[in-house]
């Protein structure tokens, strides 16, 4: 009778061990694939942002692609339109240049007009009279004077200056010596002959001037 008691006790533990193990199992197991799942999940997460990242970073690069491709046409087209700039004001600046030319030229055609036809050949001019001769060449010089004094002007305007050294200390930055020679009461190094005046051209030597400088006297 003990016996068989033993046994159904025995039989019933097992039997809840059984029980107990199993829903270890199932209760394992479930969360195993509760784990899993979850898993899965996540990665499908990841998966989906990567594939959202890597599509906005194609976007932008695509924006920056265009982007660029903009500024270089840019500034292709700044360029150009700088060249066209640089060009029309050069040819603005000679077509006003030429047009104040114009006067001189309008003067100096006059000085040659006024003087009549008897006196533009030697020997019509050999008939004439030296009072008639003498006018005709006060005229003239008049003319021709009044068209040297209108170009100067013209230069003045657009920068450039006449440089007359005469009497001044040579400049081998301004000047050109052509001869030097001694001169009685002139310090040497001082130009005393001006064979062509100098141009300046905002203070810078547009042509110097080609001179003659006072030599040092020699030592006898």
């Amino acid at each position: 009778m003990h016996s068989s008691r033993y046994f159904s006790v025995s039989s019933r533990f097992n039997q809840e061990n059984d029980e107990s193990s199993s829903a270890n199992r199932t209760t394992k197991d479930t969360k195993e694939n509760s784990t899993s799942k979850i898993s899965a999940e996540v990665d499908d997460i990841t998966e989906s942002t990567a594939a959202k990242e890597l599509k906005i970073m194609s976007i932008k690069l695509k924006e920056l692609q265009e982007s660029y491709l903009l500024s270089l046409a840019d500034q292709e087209n700044l360029r150009k339109r700088n060249a066209r700039d640089v060009t029309n004001a050069k040819d603005f600046a000679i077509q006003k240049f030429a047009k104040d030319l114009l006067d001189s030229i309008d003067i100096l055609g006059m000085a040659l007009e006024s003087v009549p036809e008897t006196f533009r050949s030697k020997e019509s001019c050999n008939q004439q009279g030296k009072a008639e001769i003498t006018n005709q060449l006060v005229n003239l010089y008049t003319g021709i004077s009044m068209t040297q004094s209108e170009l100067q002007k013209t230069l003045k305007r657009y920068g450039v200056q006449l440089d007359d050294p005469i009497d001044q200390v040579f400049d081998p930055n301004k000047h050109e010596a052509v001869f030097q020679a001694p001169v009685p009461d002139k310090e040497p190094g001082t130009i005393f002959v001006v064979q062509k005046k100098g141009y300046l051209l905002k203070n810078k030597v547009l042509r110097p001037a080609q001179v003659g400088v006072v030599a040092a006297a020699s030592a006898e």
